[in-house]
């Protein structure tokens, strides 16, 4: 394979051999599955991966459907549910005509429908990437179909490549796929959308708790400023101290809040519509809409600003997707969510038609005779969980973004025995709060804050439309026309909205663009430092066999390339930490290059972990023998709770290592040999295994040592200025990020770290 880390897509280079005849999975393809063709990359000198090795996204049905349903109301819609707040203060600054308010409440109505209803939770969720959402997401999902972006070599064996044959492909579609896998250019800027997009969301997840928690000020306008910021500041501290306990507690008892809230909501509207002006349901008609922007011209425009955040929230919609799943988030909002909300705006919108002053609090000042109280304790609880949502789906892009190498492997925790998207990132936890916080104390004013908050959540509404268009496109395969139609409604309203917000970026919104690039810097950065990383450590990809020979007499030695010196057996059994799982462990490359010596028992020991709570005992070890004497490969698979490091290691590799050389014995004999021969060969074998045992015996008893390779980069001498200053930020978070030896849990007088540096 070219370059040795890179994935060839040629459609003659295909194979859907090594699934274990299974065959993939194509959303929305209504072509035979015959026609599809999926590859997993060649592991040479490895063992192949199994077919359970591979994501697989969780389907659910019954109750526990009903169970995630009921989570995702507690999670997702805390923030866009908490919109009839203040939504009409926004969007006008003085009492409103009939006219003017039907043509607001018509753009709400519309707004939901088509950009939440239909495009999110209708066409955007079910282009997830094996159940996860957002923009990251979608990314990963297009380079697991177009060649368009490289990936971790210890991730090689573990991505399941799929592609729709070319000559399955319409011709747009085919001629896009091949633009895209052939300009530079073009595959650079869809990754520098994907990132935008995905820092932006991230920007949102910093923004949205300081802009619930200020909220607060709407319930009562009289509260001083500092009494707000602290309060709000406490709350945080509160809502951010609750985030370990996980996904699924939080969302159960979040979820009755924001059930209650939107039952509220619901209660209010139909009782407004009933006693006052029903006449505002013509705003369904969307001609209402058209008339506004017609008399209202540049105003009107701009008051989309306000109006946009009927809406906010929704990019948490698909963020969120890997916690939940798609029926769950479709049937909570078709079935719940939207009929309460759309019911709520009407119903303020029939109250203001009488009262037109109501519009400064829309909410408490429609409330119904005798449910302020009630209202008003839900309603604080309600915005103390509103940003709920961003701050599971900034877990579930880092994710993806450690998954993708754009951000450092950090500690991650799976919350959930069930649910296996559901996460709990400690890291990210407490530099949000304490982003938040600095919002909180920074802005302490929800107009300014509103501003920026906008701008993010329609920013990355419109670079979703762009990579859901390319989805159709090149892996759902629809029409061009459909495909473009789709486009130039929901991109038209996507812009309308983006252009509004951004007339606002002197009032606030700028913030949302410097932090989402600070935050896209780091991305691109790690990324650029991994790519580098990955072509120094590109020339340690060679075969046991092509660094080690058999001399006279059987003695091992170095090959001439190395060499050609003589090598050292060593009493014991020597681990070798394999963090690739093919190929052989760099750490061994360098033992032997330095030492001339190896372990009398070899083995290279790789973990490969699985999206999968546990993996059964019977089907977690795999042992393969190599083509050097007395040398094996253990791959463990593992899920997230299982453990795997422990000071028993030692005994676990002996006991799979035996019995590996006992079974080996059972492998039955070619059907042409004769019995005599048969058995001759059956004895023969018999003899070797007794042999290879008795030698692993005597080397578990003398020793089993641990040996951990500690790789240091180092710039390269002639760099330029621009190159060695990325790649100097890149060392420092890449040596402050990565994992410490001293955190294993195996005896540390059997530890050894071979060192060794690689120049970028």
């Amino acid at each position: 394979m070219a370059e040795g880390n890179r994935i060839q897509f040629a459609d003659n280079e295909i194979s859907p051999a090594r699934t274990n005849g299974s065959s993939a999975s194509f959303p929305h393809a209504s072509k035979k599955a015959s026609r599809l063709s999926s590859e997993v990359l060649p592991v040479e000198e490895g063992l192949a991966p199994q077919h359970d090795d591979f994501k697989k996204k969780q389907v659910f049905s019954g109750w526990t459907l009903a169970w995630l349903a009921y989570q995702s109301t507690g999670v997702i819609y805390g923030d866009i549910g908490t919109s009839p707040l203040y939504v009409y203060s926004s969007t006008f600054s003085d009492n409103p005509s009939y006219d003017d308010l039907l043509g607001a409440l018509s753009i709400i109505i519309w707004t939901l429908t088509l950009m939440v209803s239909i495009k999110y939770v209708c066409i955007v969720l079910s282009a997830d990437d094996e159940g996860e959402g957002g923009t990251f997401a979608l990314y990963s999902l297009l380079s697991r179909y177009a060649n368009i972006s490289r990936r971790d070599p210890r991730e090689l064996s573990m991505i399941k490549m799929e592609r729709v044959l070319t000559s399955d492909l319409n011709r747009p579609g085919r001629d896009f796929r091949s633009m895209l896998e052939k300009s530079r250019f073009a595959k650079s800027l869809l990754k520098i959308v994907g990132i935008v997009g995905v820092s932006l969301v991230m920007a949102d997840g910093v923004l949205t708790p300081a802009q619930s928690i200020l909220g607060l000020n709407v319930i009562k306008p009289d509260i001083s400023t500092g009494t707000i910021v602290g309060v709000s500041c406490a709350i945080l501290v509160v809502l951010f101290a609750v985030q370990p306990f996980g996904t699924s507690k939080i969302a159960s008892t979040f979820a009755p809040i924001v059930i209650i809230w939107l039952g509220f909501n619901l209660g209010f509207g139909i009782y407004n519509l009933v006693q006052f002006d029903h006449s505002v349901l013509n705003a369904f008609s969307p001609n209402f809409a058209i008339q506004y922007f017609v008399r209202n011209g540049t105003d009107g425009w701009k008051s989309l600003g306000g109006l946009l955040l009927a809406f906010t929230g929704v990019e948490a919609l698909f963020a969120d997707l890997g916690a939940f799943s798609k029926r769950s988030i479709q049937l909570s909002w078709l079935l719940f969510a939207f009929p309460c909300l759309l019911v709520a705006y009407i119903g303020q919108a029939a109250y203001i038609a009488v009262d037109p002053t109501a519009y400064s609090n829309p909410f408490f000042n429609t409330v119904p005779p005798g449910m302020f109280y009630p209202s008003l304790v839900i309603s604080i609880l309600a915005a103390i969980v509103a940003s709920q949502a961003m701050i599971t789906s900034t877990f579930q892009i880092l994710s993806q973004a450690m998954a993708l190498s754009y951000f450092p492997q950090i500690k991650m925790i799976h919350t959930s025995k069930i649910f296996y998207g559901q996460i709990y990132i400690p890291w990210a936890n407490w530099l949000l709060l304490v982003g938040s916080i600095i919002v909180t104390v920074v802005y302490h004013d929800t107009t300014r804050l509103g501003n920026a908050y906008g701008v993010c959540v329609i920013m990355v509404t419109f670079i979703t439309t762009c990579m859901v268009s390319i989805v159709s496109l090149i892996i759902w395969r629809r029409n061009v026309f459909i495909v473009i139609t789709g486009f130039l409604i929901f991109g038209a309203l996507d812009s309308l909205y983006l252009s509004a917000a951004l007339t606002k970026v002197p009032d606030g919104a700028w913030f949302t663009l410097v932090l989402g690039a600070i935050i896209s810097s780091v991305f691109i950065l790690w990324r650029f430092g991994k790519e580098q990383q990955w072509n120094a450590e590109g020339e340690d990809r060679i075969n046991p066999s092509v660094l080690v020979e058999q001399g006279p007499g059987g003695v091992l030695k170095l090959s001439r390339q190395f060499g050609d010196g003589e090598i050292t057996p060593i009493k014991g059994i020597g681990i070798f930490f394999d963090k690739v799982g093919d190929f052989s462990p760099v750490v061994w490359q360098q033992f032997l290059r330095k030492f001339e010596a190896q372990p009398e028992i070899t083995v290279f020991f790789h973990m490969r972990p699985l999206s999968t709570p546990s993996v059964p005992l019977a089907e977690r070890f795999s042992v393969e023998r190599l083509s050097l004497p007395h040398t094996y490969r253990l791959r463990v698979r593992h899920g997230y709770n299982d453990e795997v490091i422990s000071s028993d290691l030692g005994n676990l590799v002996f006991a799979q290592l035996s019995n590996f050389l006992i079974h080996s014995t059972a492998r039955p004999s070619p059907s042409t040999s004769t019995a005599v021969e048969s058995g001759e060969k059956s004895t023969a074998a018999a003899a070797s295994v007794s042999t290879d045992l008795e030698q692993l015996n005597r080397a578990y008893e003398a020793q089993v040592v641990y040996i951990v390779g500690k790789e240091q980069m180092r710039i390269r001498h002639g760099t330029n200025v621009v190159r060695k200053l990325l790649l100097n930020m890149f060392l420092w978070l890449r040596e402050n990020t990565r994992g410490r030896i001293a955190a294993m849990k195996i005896p540390v007088d059997r530890l050894v770290e071979v060192g060794f540096i690689k120049e970028v």
